[in-house]
């Protein structure tokens, strides 16, 4: 019988990690000095920058109408209100026409303000979609092309 232990066992030679360790050491001092000779030597240049023009493109001709402050009391049955205000951007060659349908604009914005739930309210990003509903409100009193955006100035709930 014959009791085999684990000193019987032959030992991986101790020269294979040793070569492995100088062959990482290696690749990392190669890969290293490679590095630093790209970013030093510049290597790979950056894309030439685009030339700058000496012409600035004009800003669209658009004026803004400020609509006045409204103050809507929340009908959850407390004591909360909310405050609103903002601006309509529109072309300048409509400034007019749409100034003069203002009176009809605070009163649908009023009107949709006032049926929308106060959990909506309170969404961090239901003003994204109270902003767009808003403006096809607008759309449909002022017409298609008039108003270019409805700018928030104001949503603060109290």
């Amino acid at each position: 019988m014959t009791d085999t232990t684990a000193a019987d066992e032959p030992e991986a030679p101790p020269q294979k990690r040793g070569k492995s360790l100088i062959i990482a050491l290696l690749c990392l001092i190669i890969g290293l000095g490679g590095g630093y000779s790209v970013i030093a030597f510049d290597l790979f240049p950056k894309s030439k920058p685009k030339e700058e023009k000496s012409e600035v493109t004009p800003l669209p001709d658009v004026a803004f109408i400020s609509l006045d402050p409204v103050i809507i009391s929340l009908a959850d049955g407390s004591d909360r209100h909310l405050r609103f205000k903002a601006e309509i951007e529109v072309p300048s060659a409509h400034l007019a026409e749409v100034s003069a349908l203002k009176p009809r604009i605070v009163d649908v914005l009023n009107s949709y303000l006032r049926a929308v739930e106060t959990e909506d309210l309170e969404d961090p990003a239901a003003l994204i979609t109270l902003r767009s509903q808003m403006m096809r409100r607008i759309e449909l009193v002022v017409g298609v092309g008039r108003a270019r955006d409805l700018l928030v100035m104001e949503f603060v709930l109290n």
